[in-house]
């Protein structure tokens, strides 16, 4: 890993400190950027989303789409935690947490907005930082690649439709214009240009596509970086105001994250897969394509909605809960093995 994605938490917590600081001292900036909007997208955070995702995509090779009957138990084990149990089970934990057990310490009026940000989050499987926690694990490399490639593939048809019905489910309006532009913006139009400018570095080699890789790395974290200032900038009041919102909404987020994981290596074992599938099977079950929640969540409700923040907690959590994952399925080799 990176000195970026190992830090990524103590990255996003400064940018909480700047961010706040920032909007409580220049305003005005913020509030210019904030109307910088064309169909209800923010046209700053659309490039710097852009810029987030495309190199991540960049890694993706939907060639590896063949691989996947090789692997056809593990394959299915991460499509039925991935689209039919993570984001039906976090609906319900936010539905649990948000409305009913810290109903009384949340905002008034935000629960709604909460809920989505949730639904969000984990409506976007991980893309790019499977690929870090497989490696860790000593995961399948092809097996890695296949899944996160169909994953992406069904994301571009299956992301619209899993969200608006878990929102009509929580009786929250379903912008379907903004959804489906969210959709075209931040995943069919980024895949499409990072896989033209793949095959157009593998016309000149492998190297060609290493070395671009290892160059345009960073961008991804800080646009992420930057799109998390302009973010608390926005929300820093309502912080100011109510500092235990984010460890409230981390508690559903780490509950799934434990819980989808833990039943997809689980599935693996009972189905018996090795433990170089299971490994990346329940990690990508664990993780999400936060960097999709978050320009979501601002295109549909706006930087200072509460469903921004919900994708943003997911950020703040990712990378320390996810390598306690990592550490538990590497600890827990021998008995698996053993099943």
């Amino acid at each position: 890993m990176s000195v970026f994605e190992r830090y990524l938490t103590v990255w996003v917590f400064l940018c909480i400190v700047v961010g706040i600081a920032l909007g409580q001292l220049l305003p005005g900036p913020f509030q210019a950027v904030g109307r910088m909007e064309v169909a209800k997208v923010n046209l700053p955070v659309g490039l710097l989303i852009w810029v987030m995702v495309i190199p991540m995509l960049l890694r993706v090779d939907f060639g590896a789409l063949g691989q996947v009957k090789r692997h056809w138990r593990g394959i299915g084990v991460t499509l039925f935690v991935n689209w039919a149990v993570k984001p039906f089970s976090m609906a319900l934990l936010g539905w649990l947490f948000v409305r009913h057990v810290f109903a009384p310490y949340l905002p008034a009026g935000q629960a709604d907005s909460y809920i989505a940000g949730l639904i969000l989050l984990a409506a976007a499987p991980c893309t790019a930082m499977v690929f870090v926690w497989s490696r860790l694990t000593g995961g399948h490399p092809l097996f890695t690649l296949s899944q996160v490639a169909l994953n992406d593939a069904i994301m571009v048809f299956a992301f619209a439709p899993i969200v608006a019905l878990l929102l009509g489910l929580s009786s929250i309006v379903v912008p379907w214009a903004t959804l489906i532009t969210s959709v075209v913006l931040y995943i069919v139009i980024p895949v499409v240009l990072a896989q033209w400018w793949r095959q157009s570095l593998l016309r000149r080699g492998e190297g060609a596509l290493d070395a671009t890789l290892a160059r345009i790395g960073p961008w991804s974290i800080t646009a992420l970086l930057a799109t998390l200032v302009l973010l608390f900038a926005f929300q820093g009041q309502a912080i100011i105001e109510q500092p235990l919102v984010i460890a409230m909404l981390a508690v559903p987020i780490l509950i799934q994250v434990l819980f989808n994981s833990g039943l997809a290596y689980w599935l693996n074992r009972r189905l018996g897969e090795s433990h170089n599938v299971a490994c990346p099977s329940a990690l990508i079950g664990a993780s999400n394509f936060f960097e999709l929640a978050v320009a979501a969540a601002i295109s549909l409700f706006g930087f200072e909605s509460g469903a921004a923040l919900a994708t943003v907690v997911g950020v703040l959590i990712e990378v320390p809960v996810m390598l306690l994952v990592v550490k538990v399925v590497n600890n827990s080799k021998d008995w698996y093995e053993r099943g």
